[in-house]
Protein backbone atom coordinates (compact mmCIF):
# COMPACT_ATOMS: atom_id res chain seq x y z
CA UNK A 1 0.00 0.00 0.00
CA UNK A 2 1.45 3.42 -1.00
CA UNK A 3 1.55 6.08 2.04
CA UNK A 4 -0.39 8.56 1.63
CA UNK A 5 1.15 11.62 3.12
CA UNK A 6 -1.31 14.85 3.11
CA UNK A 7 -0.34 18.42 2.39
CA UNK A 8 -2.18 21.34 1.92
CA UNK A 9 -5.45 21.82 -0.18
CA UNK A 10 -4.62 23.23 -3.53
CA UNK A 11 -7.01 26.14 -2.41
CA UNK A 12 -4.42 27.00 0.02
CA UNK A 13 -1.91 26.62 -1.85
CA UNK A 14 -3.07 29.13 -4.41
CA UNK A 15 -3.75 31.59 -1.41
CA UNK A 16 0.33 31.40 -0.37
CA UNK A 17 1.08 31.68 -4.15
CA UNK A 18 -1.31 34.41 -4.54
CA UNK A 19 0.48 36.64 -2.03
CA UNK A 20 3.85 35.26 -2.85
CA UNK A 21 2.72 37.16 -6.49
CA UNK A 22 1.40 40.38 -4.77
CA UNK A 23 4.90 40.93 -3.41
CA UNK A 24 6.72 40.63 -6.55
CA UNK A 25 4.73 42.25 -8.89
CA UNK A 26 2.54 45.54 -8.03
CA UNK A 27 0.46 44.56 -11.52
CA UNK A 28 -1.04 41.50 -9.79
CA UNK A 29 -4.56 42.28 -8.50
CA UNK A 30 -6.78 40.23 -6.73
CA UNK A 31 -11.30 39.94 -7.14
CA UNK A 32 -13.19 37.55 -5.40
CA UNK A 33 -17.25 37.05 -5.51
CA UNK A 34 -17.50 37.19 -1.54
CA UNK A 35 -15.63 33.97 -1.42
CA UNK A 36 -12.52 34.96 -0.50
CA UNK A 37 -12.42 33.16 3.05
CA UNK A 38 -12.99 29.55 1.40
CA UNK A 39 -10.81 30.12 -1.79
CA UNK A 40 -7.94 31.72 0.28
CA UNK A 41 -7.91 34.77 -1.79
CA UNK A 42 -8.26 36.77 1.13
CA UNK A 43 -4.63 36.10 2.05
CA UNK A 44 -3.99 38.41 -0.90
CA UNK A 45 -6.60 40.95 0.47
CA UNK A 46 -5.46 41.01 3.80
CA UNK A 47 -2.08 42.15 3.06
CA UNK A 48 -3.15 44.54 -0.51
CA UNK A 49 -5.97 45.19 0.16
CA UNK A 50 -5.78 48.38 -2.08
CA UNK A 51 -5.69 45.76 -4.75
CA UNK A 52 -8.45 43.37 -3.67
CA UNK A 53 -11.71 43.85 -5.16
CA UNK A 54 -14.97 41.27 -3.53
CA UNK A 55 -17.69 41.91 -5.84
CA UNK A 56 -20.26 40.70 -4.11
CA UNK A 57 -22.08 37.86 -5.28
CA UNK A 58 -22.20 38.38 -8.86
CA UNK A 59 -19.67 36.16 -10.93
CA UNK A 60 -20.37 37.79 -14.51
CA UNK A 61 -19.55 41.21 -12.90
CA UNK A 62 -16.16 39.41 -11.70
CA UNK A 63 -15.18 38.24 -15.01
CA UNK A 64 -16.13 41.76 -16.85
CA UNK A 65 -14.49 44.00 -14.25
CA UNK A 66 -11.09 41.51 -14.42
CA UNK A 67 -11.27 42.07 -18.01
CA UNK A 68 -11.29 45.67 -17.93
CA UNK A 69 -8.59 45.50 -15.23
CA UNK A 70 -6.53 43.36 -17.51
CA UNK A 71 -7.32 46.13 -20.58
CA UNK A 72 -5.72 48.39 -18.17
CA UNK A 73 -1.84 45.92 -17.96
CA UNK A 74 -2.86 44.96 -14.66
CA UNK A 75 -2.70 41.30 -14.06
CA UNK A 76 -6.60 39.97 -12.24
CA UNK A 77 -6.65 36.46 -10.61
CA UNK A 78 -10.72 36.15 -9.90
CA UNK A 79 -11.64 33.56 -7.56
CA UNK A 80 -14.74 31.80 -6.57
CA UNK A 81 -16.17 28.36 -6.26
CA UNK A 82 -15.78 26.63 -9.48
CA UNK A 83 -19.05 25.67 -10.18
CA UNK A 84 -20.32 29.42 -9.49
CA UNK A 85 -17.82 31.11 -11.29
CA UNK A 86 -17.68 29.06 -14.64
CA UNK A 87 -21.21 28.49 -15.10
CA UNK A 88 -22.69 32.27 -14.19
CA UNK A 89 -19.66 33.98 -16.03
CA UNK A 90 -19.40 32.16 -18.88
CA UNK A 91 -20.62 35.19 -21.37
CA UNK A 92 -18.08 37.35 -19.75
CA UNK A 93 -15.33 34.57 -19.76
CA UNK A 94 -15.94 34.01 -23.76
CA UNK A 95 -16.46 37.23 -24.93
CA UNK A 96 -14.78 39.66 -22.76
CA UNK A 97 -11.64 38.15 -22.05
CA UNK A 98 -11.20 35.44 -24.63
CA UNK A 99 -12.84 36.90 -27.26
CA UNK A 100 -11.15 40.21 -26.34
CA UNK A 101 -7.69 38.51 -25.90
CA UNK A 102 -7.47 39.74 -22.33
CA UNK A 103 -4.81 38.38 -19.50
CA UNK A 104 -6.94 37.28 -16.66
CA UNK A 105 -6.44 34.32 -14.44
CA UNK A 106 -9.50 32.48 -13.08
CA UNK A 107 -9.31 30.34 -10.48
CA UNK A 108 -12.21 27.87 -9.58
CA UNK A 109 -12.11 26.52 -6.61
CA UNK A 110 -13.64 23.79 -4.33
CA UNK A 111 -13.91 21.89 -7.87
CA UNK A 112 -14.88 18.48 -8.35
CA UNK A 113 -17.13 16.34 -5.86
CA UNK A 114 -14.28 16.23 -3.28
CA UNK A 115 -15.74 18.95 -1.20
CA UNK A 116 -18.70 16.24 0.25
CA UNK A 117 -20.98 17.79 2.20
CA UNK A 118 -21.54 21.02 0.37
CA UNK A 119 -23.87 19.08 -1.77
CA UNK A 120 -24.53 19.39 -5.93
CA UNK A 121 -25.28 23.07 -6.51
CA UNK A 122 -21.41 23.52 -5.26
CA UNK A 123 -19.85 21.18 -7.26
CA UNK A 124 -18.39 21.39 -10.65
CA UNK A 125 -18.47 18.76 -12.65
CA UNK A 126 -18.71 20.65 -16.20
CA UNK A 127 -15.75 22.69 -15.74
CA UNK A 128 -12.67 21.20 -17.54
CA UNK A 129 -15.24 20.76 -20.33
CA UNK A 130 -16.64 24.12 -20.66
CA UNK A 131 -13.36 26.01 -19.94
CA UNK A 132 -11.92 24.19 -22.79
CA UNK A 133 -14.09 24.73 -25.28
CA UNK A 134 -13.60 28.61 -24.94
CA UNK A 135 -10.86 29.66 -27.35
CA UNK A 136 -7.09 30.76 -26.20
CA UNK A 137 -7.95 29.55 -22.69
CA UNK A 138 -5.37 27.42 -20.93
CA UNK A 139 -6.75 24.78 -18.28
CA UNK A 140 -4.94 23.19 -15.84
CA UNK A 141 -5.40 21.07 -12.34
CA UNK A 142 -2.51 20.45 -9.92
CA UNK A 143 -2.67 17.39 -7.97
CA UNK A 144 -0.82 19.16 -4.90
CA UNK A 145 0.55 22.19 -3.09
CA UNK A 146 3.65 21.80 -4.83
CA UNK A 147 2.09 21.59 -8.15
CA UNK A 148 -0.56 24.37 -7.44
CA UNK A 149 2.18 27.00 -6.49
CA UNK A 150 4.77 26.09 -9.11
CA UNK A 151 1.21 26.30 -11.79
CA UNK A 152 0.04 29.75 -10.16
CA UNK A 153 3.30 31.51 -10.70
CA UNK A 154 3.32 30.42 -14.51
CA UNK A 155 -0.14 31.44 -14.65
CA UNK A 156 1.72 35.29 -13.72
CA UNK A 157 4.06 34.83 -16.21
CA UNK A 158 1.86 34.06 -19.45
CA UNK A 159 0.11 36.64 -21.47
CA UNK A 160 -3.09 34.75 -22.15
CA UNK A 161 -5.93 33.59 -20.02
CA UNK A 162 -5.82 30.61 -17.54
CA UNK A 163 -8.27 28.45 -15.48
CA UNK A 164 -6.96 26.65 -12.87
CA UNK A 165 -8.86 24.29 -10.60
CA UNK A 166 -8.41 23.95 -6.91
CA UNK A 167 -10.01 21.19 -4.69
CA UNK A 168 -10.87 21.80 -0.83
CA UNK A 169 -9.66 18.59 0.59
CA UNK A 170 -6.27 17.90 1.80
CA UNK A 171 -3.98 16.75 -1.36
CA UNK A 172 -1.71 13.81 -0.92
CA UNK A 173 2.15 14.95 -1.86
CA UNK A 174 3.13 13.93 -5.57
CA UNK A 175 5.86 16.04 -6.20
CA UNK A 176 8.51 17.81 -4.27
CA UNK A 177 9.72 21.58 -4.65
CA UNK A 178 12.57 21.09 -7.35
CA UNK A 179 9.72 19.37 -10.04
CA UNK A 180 9.73 21.81 -12.95
CA UNK A 181 6.06 22.62 -14.08
CA UNK A 182 5.37 24.15 -17.23
CA UNK A 183 2.29 24.62 -18.69
CA UNK A 184 1.51 21.71 -21.35
CA UNK A 185 4.00 19.56 -20.27
CA UNK A 186 2.94 16.57 -18.27
CA UNK A 187 5.38 14.83 -15.96
CA UNK A 188 5.77 11.09 -15.75
CA UNK A 189 5.32 10.77 -11.74
CA UNK A 190 6.10 6.67 -12.42
CA UNK A 191 7.44 4.62 -15.19
CA UNK A 192 5.71 1.41 -16.60
CA UNK A 193 5.66 -0.71 -19.47
CA UNK A 194 1.99 -2.47 -19.71
CA UNK A 195 0.05 0.39 -19.25
CA UNK A 196 -0.36 3.96 -19.05
CA UNK A 197 -2.70 6.04 -16.34
CA UNK A 198 -3.24 9.19 -17.30
CA UNK A 199 -4.89 11.57 -14.42
CA UNK A 200 -5.39 15.05 -12.70
CA UNK A 201 -5.66 16.46 -9.52
CA UNK A 202 -6.80 14.32 -6.79
CA UNK A 203 -6.77 11.54 -8.74
CA UNK A 204 -3.34 11.50 -9.21
CA UNK A 205 -2.60 9.97 -6.11
CA UNK A 206 -5.36 7.41 -6.59
CA UNK A 207 -3.55 6.64 -9.66
CA UNK A 208 -0.39 5.77 -8.32
CA UNK A 209 -2.15 3.94 -5.76
CA UNK A 210 -3.84 1.78 -8.62
CA UNK A 211 -0.52 1.44 -9.95
CA UNK A 212 0.95 -0.52 -6.77
CA UNK A 213 -2.13 -2.63 -6.61
CA UNK A 214 -1.55 -3.50 -10.16
CA UNK A 215 1.97 -3.86 -9.33
CA UNK A 216 1.05 -7.09 -6.59
CA UNK A 217 -0.33 -9.14 -9.85
CA UNK A 218 2.11 -8.63 -12.16
CA UNK A 219 1.29 -5.53 -14.33
CA UNK A 220 3.92 -2.92 -14.36
CA UNK A 221 1.64 0.65 -14.83
CA UNK A 222 3.24 3.93 -15.62
CA UNK A 223 1.14 7.22 -14.11
CA UNK A 224 1.06 10.55 -15.79
CA UNK A 225 0.00 13.75 -14.21
CA UNK A 226 -1.53 15.63 -16.94
CA UNK A 227 -1.89 18.70 -14.73
CA UNK A 228 -2.74 20.92 -18.15
CA UNK A 229 -5.63 19.51 -20.15
CA UNK A 230 -5.02 22.13 -22.67
CA UNK A 231 -2.98 22.35 -23.83
CA UNK A 232 -2.33 18.39 -23.80
CA UNK A 233 1.13 17.21 -24.03
CA UNK A 234 0.53 15.07 -26.97
CA UNK A 235 4.33 14.31 -27.25
CA UNK A 236 3.97 12.70 -23.96
CA UNK A 237 0.74 10.78 -24.89
CA UNK A 238 1.92 9.93 -28.34
CA UNK A 239 5.08 8.45 -26.41
CA UNK A 240 2.91 6.28 -24.18
CA UNK A 241 0.59 4.82 -26.82
CA UNK A 242 3.28 3.82 -28.77
CA UNK A 243 5.00 2.08 -25.62
CA UNK A 244 2.08 0.44 -23.69
CA UNK A 245 -0.34 0.68 -26.39
CA UNK A 246 -3.11 0.87 -22.98
CA UNK A 247 -4.13 4.05 -21.36
CA UNK A 248 -7.11 4.91 -18.89
CA UNK A 249 -7.97 8.05 -17.99
CA UNK A 250 -8.88 8.81 -14.62
CA UNK A 251 -10.46 12.03 -13.82
CA UNK A 252 -12.99 13.61 -11.30
CA UNK A 253 -14.95 14.45 -13.67
CA UNK A 254 -18.44 14.39 -16.02
CA UNK A 255 -17.63 11.81 -18.27
CA UNK A 256 -18.47 13.65 -21.17
CA UNK A 257 -16.13 16.46 -22.44
CA UNK A 258 -13.33 16.34 -19.68
CA UNK A 259 -9.62 14.99 -20.03
CA UNK A 260 -10.61 11.35 -21.20
CA UNK A 261 -12.55 13.07 -24.26
CA UNK A 262 -9.18 15.13 -25.23
CA UNK A 263 -7.16 12.31 -24.68
CA UNK A 264 -9.52 10.03 -26.62
CA UNK A 265 -9.56 12.69 -29.67
CA UNK A 266 -5.38 12.77 -29.37
CA UNK A 267 -4.64 8.78 -30.11
CA UNK A 268 -7.16 7.97 -31.86
CA UNK A 269 -5.78 10.45 -34.78
CA UNK A 270 -2.17 9.44 -33.89
CA UNK A 271 -1.83 5.91 -32.97
CA UNK A 272 -4.96 4.27 -31.64
CA UNK A 273 -4.64 2.23 -28.71
CA UNK A 274 -7.10 0.25 -26.25
CA UNK A 275 -8.51 2.91 -23.66
CA UNK A 276 -10.69 2.90 -20.70
CA UNK A 277 -12.31 5.99 -18.54
CA UNK A 278 -12.55 6.27 -15.03
CA UNK A 279 -15.23 9.64 -14.26
CA UNK A 280 -18.87 10.47 -13.00
CA UNK A 281 -20.56 8.90 -15.31
CA UNK A 282 -23.57 11.36 -16.44
CA UNK A 283 -24.81 12.47 -12.80
CA UNK A 284 -24.61 14.83 -10.21
CA UNK A 285 -23.36 13.79 -7.40
CA UNK A 286 -24.81 13.80 -3.61
CA UNK A 287 -23.81 15.78 -0.34
CA UNK A 288 -21.69 13.56 2.20
CA UNK A 289 -18.34 13.15 3.40
CA UNK A 290 -15.81 13.25 1.02
CA UNK A 291 -14.31 9.64 1.04
CA UNK A 292 -17.57 8.46 1.16
CA UNK A 293 -18.78 10.17 -2.89
CA UNK A 294 -15.83 9.82 -4.13
CA UNK A 295 -16.10 6.07 -3.54
CA UNK A 296 -19.93 5.91 -4.17
CA UNK A 297 -18.93 8.16 -7.93
CA UNK A 298 -16.40 5.61 -8.79
CA UNK A 299 -13.21 8.14 -7.97
CA UNK A 300 -10.92 5.43 -6.21
CA UNK A 301 -7.82 3.44 -6.83
CA UNK A 302 -10.44 0.60 -7.12
CA UNK A 303 -11.96 1.80 -9.97
CA UNK A 304 -8.91 2.58 -11.52
CA UNK A 305 -7.18 -0.76 -11.55
CA UNK A 306 -10.83 -2.41 -12.27
CA UNK A 307 -10.48 -0.17 -15.76
CA UNK A 308 -7.23 -1.27 -16.36
CA UNK A 309 -7.91 -5.25 -15.99
CA UNK A 310 -10.86 -4.72 -18.43
CA UNK A 311 -7.47 -3.89 -20.93
CA UNK A 312 -6.01 -6.57 -19.97
CA UNK A 313 -7.89 -9.10 -20.92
Amino acid sequence: MLEKKLGKATRDAYGEALLALGKENPNVVALDADLSKSTKSATFGDVFPDRFINVGIQEANLAGVAAGLAACGKIPFISSFASFLICKSFDQLRMAVSYSGLNVKVIGSHGGISLGEDGASQMSIEDIALMTSIPNFIVSVPSDEFATRALVTQAAKVDAPVYMRTCRPKAPIIHNASTKFEFGKAIKVRDGKDLTIIAYGLMVFEALQAAETLKESGVDAAVIDMHTIKPLDEEMLLSEAKKTGKMVVAEEHQIWGGLGSAVARFVSSHHPCKMQFVAIQDTFAESGKPEDVLQKYGMTSENIVAAAKRLLV
